[in-house]
């Protein structure tokens, strides 16, 4: 019976796991230069955590429109924290090394706060994040406020980045003005992220 109830504690409190409303579950990761970086380091900021795989064509959509860097300069220049995180495990075709990583983001001109490696996954699980990109925005008290997609436009074509509407931009000048998020959880799109 007690092996049961821990088993259903367990579960119930894995599905709240990366819930908007519900505290956003903390980590350390190394970013490309081997630097740890910790989510709770940043209370009192907005964070955006930003999934990405450099392999996956709806990722090459956003970066190879400039929308995701047009993105990061935008807010972090609000002092919004951006954490691109990639979760693809080592050993798959599609991992990039830190090295290989770092090279990439700095050839797209992409401006994180940091670029964190997650090879085994857990923290991409923690937050039940599938695609890439798999968008997620949390308060200065650590309150997942944002999970979703980037955008309404389910497509690789950089095209369609002029007329979609952007549920990220929304949600965070929302949120910087001190509004309530419309659109607090919306679907995500894009390639499945290789766990």
């Amino acid at each position: 019976m007690k092996v049961l109830i821990a088993a259903f504690l367990f579960t119930a409190g894995n599905a709240l796991a990366g819930t908007v409303g519900q505290p956003a579950p903390d980590f350390t990761l190394n970013d490309v230069g081997g630097k740890p970086v910790k989510l709770s380091d940043y209370r009192g900021s907005y964070v955006v955590l930003e999934w990405v795989n450099p392999e996956c064509p709806y990722v090459e959509k956003h970066y190879g429109s400039a929308n995701m860097q047009g993105l990061q300069k935008e807010y972090t220049a609000q002092k919004v924290v951006w954490l691109t995180i990639n979760s693809t495990r080592e050993g798959h075709y599609e991992y990039y090394p830190p090295q290989k990583m770092a090279v990439w983001m700095k050839q797209v001109g992409g401006t994180p706060s940091a670029t964190l490696l997650d090879p085994t996954g857990t923290v991409g699980r923690a937050y039940q994040a599938r695609t890439t990109p798999h968008m997620y925005i949390v308060d200065p008290k650590g309150v997942l406020v944002y999970a979703g997609g980037i955008d309404d436009k389910r497509s690789t074509s950089k095209e369609d980045v002029k007329t979609a509407k952007n549920y990220v931009r929304a949600a965070l000048s929302e949120a910087l003005a001190g509004k309530p998020i419309s659109a607090a959880s919306t679907a995500s799109y894009g390639c499945s992220i290789k766990y």
